[in-house]
């Protein structure tokens, strides 16, 4: 559960928000109010409200200063179910307070001291899984179907996807190969999530190649989001090393043509994170780029990924997450 594919853009440039332009104005004292758990998104839906304007504007405003940041963490943090913590997310924060018309550091006084680092910090940043999904009831029905209490006793090593397209630009398959480590005895399986992100396609066949098999499947008939088991040959001890391979084909050809996009997300940190794509030689994208999304929602990182002639592209990422890795692209007119 650790490792989700998602196919389709879930980047901040195609989430809305309700418009609600209800005014209340923030006193001087809620500004300066001293730090405590709900101070900050007291504040911050204070300073909301005066504004006057919906979470999209503010959205569409913090693009035009070149900040990446979607409409739900901006609901996220004036909720209080998540706060800017990462450097990019402290950024923004920064930029927000001057499209809000409050005084530069005002809200940032409010989020207190940092949470620790270190080893107890890799735990305590584990997200749960409807956190990375807009579906996240559906993932949540779906998950009740599996055994997930194993996923918090993995340590993310290696992930590597694979992912084939073909040259009308339908997604033929992605192959996965990745290495764990136990962090306790008994540890016997991983739990995948894989959302097509379109309802009009067809699920995919999902098979294991090396270190496991297919367990149980829950499936989803709306939104054709699917979770599964993938069950190790033997339960691990505390220590071992996993290493598993499985492969999620699409029917076809002809094969459906996706969102352009792929994702790959994690609920935990993975030191090592490589998304491989194999273009038709005959048909390439003119565009290609590579970005991370936070748990804050903010996207980082983006850079363009060169496409070599035979095809072939692929980024790596190195100790990441939470978060989400994603890859898109664009075709020829």
């Amino acid at each position: 559960m650790g490792g989700g594919v998602a196919h389709g853009p879930v980047t901040e440039f195609e989430r809305t928000n309700g418009k609600s332009r209800s005014i209340v104005r923030a006193t001087p004292q809620e500004a300066a109010a001293p730090p405590s758990g709900d101070a900050f998104p007291t504040a911050l839906r204070a300073a909301i409200q005066a504004s006057g304007l919906s979470l999209d504007r503010i959205q569409y405003r913090l693009r035009a200063r070149g900040v990446s940041i979607s409409v739900t963490a901006l609901s996220y943090w004036q909720s209080g179910r998540r706060r800017p913590e990462r450097a990019e997310s402290l950024i923004a924060l920064g930029h927000l307070e001057a499209v809000l018309g409050v005084p530069t550091g005002s809200l940032t006084a409010l989020l207190g001291p940092p949470r620790p680092r270190g080893r107890a910090h890799r735990e305590s940043s584990r997200v749960p899984i409807d956190s990375l999904w807009d579906k996240s009831d559906v993932v949540a029905m779906l998950l009740e179907q599996i055994d997930v209490t194993g996923d918090s006793a993995l340590t993310r090593i290696s992930q590597h996807d694979k992912l084939s397209i073909c040259a009308d630009r339908g997604e033929i398959c992605t192959q996965v190969r990745q290495v764990m480590r136990a962090d306790g005895d008994g540890v016997d399986r991983y739990v995948m999530v894989f959302d097509p992100d379109h309802a009009d396609r067809p699920f995919a066949d999902l098979s294991a190649i090396q270190g496991c098999r297919v367990g149980r499947v829950a499936k989803d008939n709306e939104t054709k989001l699917m979770v599964a088991e993938l069950l190790f040959d033997h339960a691990l001890r505390r220590g071992e090393t996993v290493i598993m391979e499985y492969a999620l084909h699409h029917p076809g050809p002809p094969y459906f043509r996706g969102a352009d996009y792929h994702c790959r997300k994690f609920t935990t940190p993975v030191r090592e994170c490589v998304v491989e794509l194999r273009f038709d030689p005959r048909a390439l994208p003119v565009y290609l780029e590579q970005h991370t999304i936070d748990t804050d929602d903010v996207v980082t990182n983006r850079k363009r990924v060169t496409i070599a002639e035979n095809g072939h592209a692929h980024a790596v990422l190195l100790d990441f997450g939470p978060g989400q890795f994603g890859m898109r692209w664009e075709w020829p007119d």
